[in-house]
């Protein structure tokens, strides 16, 4: 079984409580708008981190961490993005995407909106884990964590912090 601890947009910051909230996680996943180099080490050095570049982030962090990530966890094959938008509205090259790999699970953040819901016509779970940093319009900073069995992905928590 591994344990997941996602997040997206934390834009240079990451919360005090993101340590708590991971602490028995496996991994973390991180679905862009990282802001700099020093947060992702920051994160890296706390636990196995994989995590996709967001339209915020420079240079440096886009020679690291690609657009998009393809990749198994147990028997779920993932994929994860910045730019994705919603299953009733999913962003071209994304949908694009979905197509081609056909994912149990699909990742995506940028709208600061948390949204966990099960896209019955793509066959595939849909997380966004809304924003974890404290730029942009959201009222709360909000984390996922959730755990993958075999092919089940199971077990989802939400961590919601209000802003101010």
């Amino acid at each position: 079984m591994l344990h997941i601890g996602l997040l997206s947009d934390t834009h240079t910051f990451v919360h005090p409580r993101v340590y708590d909230f991971f602490a028995h996680c496996d991994e973390i996943w991180h679905a862009g708008d990282i802001g700099n180099v020093g947060t992702a080490e920051e994160l890296r050095r706390f636990k196995p981190f994989r995590a996709v570049f967001g339209n915020i982030d420079g240079n440096e962090l886009r020679m690291i961490y690609p657009l998009n990530q393809v990749f198994h966890a147990e028997k779920v094959k993932v994929v994860m993005t910045h730019i994705g938008g919603t299953p009733a509205r999913y962003e071209k090259q994304a949908l694009a995407l979905i197509r081609s790999e056909k994912p149990k699970l699909f990742i995506t953040g940028h709208s600061h909106i948390l949204k966990v819901m099960y896209d019955k016509k793509n066959e595939l779970l849909y997380m966004n884990p809304g924003a974890a940093g404290k730029y942009g319009f959201h009222k709360s900073i909000t984390l996922l964590r959730f755990n993958i069995e075999g092919d089940q992905i199971k077990d989802l928590e939400v961590l919601d912090i209000p802003r101010g």
